[in-house]
């Protein structure tokens, strides 16, 4: 007998999205699951499980999600609800929110930096 094989597909919160090295893309990010960036964005971006932002990656607009991991470079605030890893090869250009957050040595930071609880949305940090 054969068994049903109907095509599994996986839900949006497991997919990883991609911007590729050499990749710019111009304009808001959004999606329900994870995003690793390696090349640029020019705009806000927003994930509902992750961001990595990689060595040569570059955000210039707003980060808001669960869980980042930053090592290249970020020109907005960044908004991580649960956890901030903040690796040594980065340089952030904004305010931070994080309900908790790792900083290594060598970061470089500019900016305010609260960790406790996240304000889902909100002005800036004054």
């Amino acid at each position: 007998m054969s068994k049903d094989r109907a095509p599994r597909f996986a839900s949006a919160e497991q997919i990883i999205s991609l911007i590729g090295p050499g990749m710019t893309v111009v304009g808001n990010c959004e999606t329900d699951g994870a995003l690793r960036i390696e090349g640029k964005i020019q705009g806000n971006v927003r994930a509902g499980k992750s961001v990595v932002v990689g060595k040569d990656g570059v955000v210039e607009g707003d980060i808001h999600t669960q869980d980042a991991i930053i090592s290249g470079v970020v020109r907005g605030t960044v908004r991580a609800e649960s956890r901030l890893e903040i690796q040594a090869s980065s340089r952030i250009e904004g305010d931070i929110w994080a309900g908790r957050m790792q900083l290594e040595e060598g970061a470089h930071l500019t900016g305010s930096v609260r960790v406790g609880a996240v304000p889902p949305e909100g002005p800036p940090l004054s």
